[in-house]
């Protein structure tokens, strides 16, 4: 969908400085110098400059990037090297570059104006040791394309294309078929090597006004309350008089907010996932750090407190295939054990029960007995107990502990009480009180915050963690259901490891008992968009020849939450412990793709299978990372193709873009798909989650319940994180093992949540001042829910002055009953403010004062 631009930005355009000059002084056509600086080890993108003599250059933007590199991961790939550019007689301009010194491919991409580029290619050479330096020559007579490069060892290469899609095999050939139109110009920042090409001034206008209006729009974003004392300085107390139009109600949907859950800052395993007990499956691998740890191995969380025990760990008869290790204990004098602190110690309240189970083998030596304590760090023993390990063959074993004292100290220590060997598996520690009593259930307190927040669906298991690094690492659901000594662990791209513990069935679970719809997404058959494994970026889909099958897993999602105890899926649904559907009505296909040919044909394929077998079931497709470029608008064009129901959009914005961004979605094609905004949040400067942030969110979620019959759903991220173990910032809701610690913005999405509506009534604001700056900072949404016949009036004001309200309330219709008015407000740096509700009457109400900086929530009770 091609975003129409906010009109404030369009006529800021027209006046920027130093247009109307160039305007008036603009000859026919110039020269356009197309180039990539080394700077910061290539990561900008293709840049230009403009002369009337191929002398005297002029750049265009400051080096503003007018197309990046999309290859491989961030920070260490994304590089644009020797950018080479021709156009040919159409029009078309063809941009080819190197990507690395390594790898053996090249970047392509088109354009028909040098502002708006197509898909990124990278196809994969057979020939030379890497791919450097490539260039483009094209025979206008045959409508071919011939590409020539070199590479480290000095040699020539060539192949050919006409679509930029199939490519002739490469061959060798002598260094005088290398012709490189390159010339080096001296730029005002310095020289720069590029080609040159006769161009109608209207191109070069072009491009300088996208660069200048993108300079405009970042110095607006680019805004935050440090200026407020200036910019606001002449500002006094504000009055807003409010009408609202309830004849004029309209529908809008009733799954707006919701939560997104995925394993990153130790989510699950040490988090959500109740479990106590770290590698309980001695499954760790220095593969889940990508060795950067030498100690992260199976023994990682496991010592061998005294003497006479030893450890090892094996691989042979293992419990299950997908649990490949083990620990082998051998003792020959009695007396040590074999310990394990959990995640940064293990937390047990004194007088509640804690489940202990373990799997054991007995190798050799008479059967061993063990004695199995939960110890404090002082070295008093709080609970414990004695188990016999199996004569042959796995066994396993179970007891109760219940402590004597509280503790966050505690550690699991297995005591052999007879010498010999004994093999141990999948040790687990588990609190009977986990949330609504689920067995290998989830942290009790985490789970009711997020149920807190009233999400109407919950959005799994990613992210990035659905379609992982390389594709050997995409989440496999079929992998994280069944016992869980049968579920296959594997790394977590975010840099540790995936116990698969919390997997699809408590997912669903989970929905089902706080009332969420379960929105799973999975990978459209192809990696991560950051991967780095098995060759960088998505030019890797899954082989065609293997789509059939992977198709068909997907499919079998849908069975395995929906289908019949008789069919296949539905039968280990039931056998896990629910008979009954889960009810699932929407499935995501890919994660902020990129918009490759290798994506589209992959996801058209599980689209089309999707849409035969299962037509009950709303598809959400995806449009990229960001909210506008190549593979925001060519996500589009494919959902219009193929007519998907929704598709998800992501965006981590400062403060500023939302203020200036409240009519994204008013221009919105609403017969096109309709939107899920699946990632969203609001970025300072190190990343706090402060007011300023939570109510820069809470000004731009008026809009998306304004836009609630196009906006479907939307969900902040990420969720959760563990202090001490956090890859990612802001969150949502931090926590550690004994605290549960929701930032100012949880308090936004959990008064959004509790006071939703599905029909939204549309109003007017009529501010004092005029100033837009002002008015951008004040916004109101009105809502009804139809369930209780509320009337929900949320109001935001993001400046440092009070507002004071005449809020008209006739035609709707209210009960004169006592009104719940909610406040959020403080200082924009305060990561602690907390809502307050209080009872006021509707003529006090219609009367409200909006303090600085606040979020007020105003509940009407209708007749």
């Amino acid at each position: 969908m091609k975003k129409i631009l906010p009109a404030l930005l369009l006529l800021a355009s027209s006046a920027l400085p130093g247009m109307a000059k160039t305007k008036a002084a603009a000859p026919d056509s110039v020269y356009l110098f197309a180039y990539a600086s080394v700077k910061n080890n290539n990561h900008g993108g293709l840049h230009f400059a403009w002369s009337r003599d191929r002398a005297n250059w002029f750049d265009i933007g400051n080096e503003y990037d007018y197309v990046k590199s999309d290859y491989g991961r961030w920070g260490s790939e994304k590089r644009m090297i020797t950018p080479y550019i021709i156009i040919n007689n159409k029009g078309v301009w063809h941009c080819l570059w190197s990507l690395n010194e390594r790898d053996k491919t090249f970047a392509h991409t088109s354009s028909t104006d040098l502002i708006d580029w197509g898909r990124q290619s990278y196809p994969m050479l057979q020939l030379g040791k890497n791919c450097l330096e490539p260039v483009l020559a094209y025979n206008a007579k045959t409508g071919t394309y011939t590409i020539t490069y070199t590479d480290s060892d000095h040699q020539y290469y060539q192949l050919t294309t006409t679509d930029f899609k199939h490519y002739s095999p490469a061959v060798k050939v002598p260094a005088s078929k290398y012709h490189n139109a390159s010339i080096t110009a001296e730029l005002p920042a310095g020289k720069q090597r590029g080609q040159v090409y006769r161009v109608a001034w209207s191109t070069v206008d072009g491009l300088v006004k996208t660069a200048d209006l993108k300079k405009y729009q970042n110095t607006l974003y680019a805004e935050t309350t440090k200026q407020d004392a200036e910019r606001f300085k002449d500002l006094k107390p504000l009055t807003a008089t409010i009408k609202i139009a309830p004849e004029k109600a309209r529908p809008i949907s009733d799954m707006l907010l919701g939560a997104f859950f995925e394993d990153l800052n130790y989510a699950a395993d040490g988090g959500l996932y109740a479990e106590l007990i770290q590698n309980r499956d001695f499954e760790y691998q220095p593969g889940d750090k990508e060795g950067r740890d030498k100690a992260w191995i199976s023994t990682h969380s496991w010592t061998v407190k005294g003497n006479g025990s030893e450890m090892a760990i094996d691989s042979v008869s293992p419990i299950h295939i997908n649990n490949r290790h083990y620990a082998v204990l051998t003792t020959q004098k009695t007396g040590a054990a074999l310990v394990n602190g959990g995640f940064d110690g293990i937390v047990v309240k004194k007088g509640q029960a804690y489940n202990l189970s373990l799997f054991t083998k007995q190798l050799s030596g008479a059967n061993t007995a063990m004695q199995v304590s939960l110890v404090d760090a002082d070295g008093s023993v709080l609970a414990d107990t004695k188990l016999d390990a199996a004569n042959t063959g796995w066994k396993k074993l179970s007891a109760v502990l219940t402590p004597n004292a509280n503790t966050e100290h505690a550690v699991l220590e297995i005591k052999p009480l007879t010498t010999g060997k004994v093999a141990l598996d999948v040790v687990s520690l588990f609190p009977q009180n986990t949330f609504n009593g689920r067995v290998n259930g989830l942290r009790a307190d985490l789970a009711q915050t997020i149920a807190d927040i009233h999400p109407r669906f919950i959005r799994f298991p990613g992210g990035c963690v659905a379609h992982g690094d390389g594709l050997g690492n995409i989440y496999r659901w079929k992998n994280t259901i069944g016992p869980v000594e049968t579920r296959k662990p594997q790394r977590n791209l975010w840099g540790y490891h995936q116990s698969a513990g919390l997997g699809y069935f408590e997912y669903f679970q989970f929905c089902e008992d706080i009332g969420a719809a379960p929105v799973p997404v999975l990978a459209a058959g192809v990696p991560c968009q950051n991967s780095g494994t098995g060759g960088a970026g998505q030019q890797g889909g899954i082989p065609m020849a293997q789509m059939d099958e992977y198709v068909q897993d997907v499919l079998d999602l849908v069975e395995y939450a929906n289908g019949d105890v008789n069919t296949t899926w539905g039968k280990k649904r039931a056998e896990a412990g629910h008979p009954k559907p889960f009810n699932l009505k929407y499935v995501g296909i890919g994660n902020e793709d990129l918009i490759t040919d290798v994506f589209e044909e992959r996801f058209t394929m599980i689209y089309k299978a999707m849409r035969k077998a299962h037509p009950e079931i709303t598809v959400i497709g995806t449009v990229g990372p960001f909210y506008e470029g190549t593979d925001y608008e060519q996500g589009w064009d494919i959902a219009d193709k193929l007519h998907v129901p929704i598709v998800d959009e992501h965006y981590y914005q400062p403060p500023g873009w939302f203020i200036y961004n409240q009519d994204f979605y008013d221009s919105y094609d609403r017969s096109k798909s309709k939107v899920y905004l699946g990632e969203y949040a609001a970025h300072l400067p190190g990343r706090p989650n402060n007011l300023e942030t939570a109510l820069s969110e809470a000004l731009y979620m008026t809009s998306l319940e304004r836009n609630g019959d196009v906006l479907s759903m939307a969900s902040y991220a990420p969720l959760l994180a563990k202090e001490g173990h956090t890859q990612w910032n802001p969150d949502l809701i931090y926590f550690n093992n004994t605290e549960v610690k929701p930032t100012v913005g949880y308090f936004v999405q959990q008064l959004y949540g509790a006071n939703s509506g599905d029909r939204y009534l549309p109003n007017t604001l009529a501010l004092s001042s005029n100033i837009d700056a002002v008015k951008k900072r004040v916004a109101i949404s009105v809502v009804r829910d139809r369930k209780t016949n509320d009337v929900i009036v949320k109001m935001v004001n993001l400046l440092p002055v009070k507002i004071n309200t005449d809020l008209d309330l006739s035609g709707l219709n209210l009960a004169g009953k006592k009104v719940s008015k909610t406040i959020l407000q403080g200082d924009p740096t305060s990561k602690t403010a907390r809502p307050e509700t209080s009872e006021i009457s509707e003529q006090d109400a219609a009367k409200a004062t909006l303090p600085d900086y606040s979020f007020t929530v105003l509940r009407f009770a209708a007749k």
